[in-house]
């Protein structure tokens, strides 16, 4: 789609963002600023989402935001409608990936991942849609992962709560298909953020920058995308894996090494990170932080 379709279909329309104080939630929330869109940026790293909102410019504005707890994520969205008018746009972006043997992993730490990565999106849906279908329009952007198409040795956790990302999308779509509300389930391969840390990606296929997940994310809301697959090519295999059946399906990730990445991997380059999802703070019950000017 051309610069200047973007912009007519993007400009003024209204965006909240969760996780976007860094990887695909910042790259995202630069290039809907970059198409004139009113963007409030959450995250659970209140000094982080500050300090990027103020440097992407105007109409930005930040919340730090617990996407697990349904009064943070409801004050986030309200934060957004009273800096701007009524939700045009949300994106449920936040998410978090431990890697390793399934047996290493603990429950408490496979629960986070399930309250971040599904109840998450969950709770946010449930708090924009209301607004969105009494207006008959809207659209929520829902940031899965090709993990949740197909077995992901060393990532149980997280291609279950991406699989679960897929399905509540695709039912959301069908269940509110008279509302007026659209609905767009992103499915991004490897990508150079923070998750995939001391990992080496698969052979054949280069790793995506977050700015190109970004420009797919923006132009499915532009085009009203049902499904995104990035890079592109990944939407015919995944559609046709079914077809290929286990073995051929097992044999391909064993070629690419999809089967080990997340099994062999540099915990020392991963340590910041782990650390991270396993102890980042809860968000204060106080009101949100408003960071940047209009």
């Amino acid at each position: 789609m051309k610069e200047s379709q973007l912009n007519r279909r993007i400009e003024g329309r209204v965006v909240a963002i969760t996780g976007a104080a860094r990887g695909i939630g910042l790259a995202t929330a630069k290039e809907l600023h970059h198409h004139g869109a009113k963007v409030v940026i959450g995250d659970i790293d209140g000094d982080a989402v500050l300090r990027v909102a103020a440097e992407i410019g105007p109409t930005v504005e930040a919340v730090r935001v617990d996407i697990t707890d349904e009064q943070s994520f409801v004050a986030f969205l309200a934060k957004a409608e009273e800096c701007f008018g009524p939700l045009d746009i949300l994106i449920n972006n936040a998410g978090i990936m431990p890697i390793g043997p399934f047996l290493e992993e603990s429950t408490s730490l496979s629960k986070r991942v399930l309250d971040i990565n599904v109840v998450g999106p969950m709770i946010g849906m449930r708090a924009a849609l209301p607004g969105m279908i009494s207006r008959g329009r809207g659209h929520i952007v829902n940031v899965a992962s090709m993990a949740g198409t197909a077995p992901v040795p060393g990532g149980l956790s997280y291609g279950a709560s991406k699989a679960a990302v897929i399905s509540m999308t695709e039912t959301a779509r069908v269940e509110f298909a008279k509302s007026g509300v659209s609905f767009t389930c992103v499915l991004p391969s490897f990508t150079n953020t923070d998750l995939i840390a001391g990992t080496t990606g698969t052979k054949f296929v280069r790793n995506l920058e977050p700015e190109e997940v970004a420009a797919g994310i923006v132009g499915a809301i532009a085009a009203r995308k049902p499904d995104v697959y990035l890079p592109g090519i990944l939407g015919p295999v995944a559609r046709l894996q079914p077809v290929f059946g286990r073995r051929l399906r097992d044999f391909m990730n064993h070629l690419l090494k999809a089967d080990t990445t997340f099994l062999t991997v540099d915990k020392s380059a991963r340590s910041g990170y782990d650390a991270r999802i396993n102890g980042a703070p809860a968000a204060p019950k106080s009101a949100p932080v408003r960071a940047a000017r209009k």
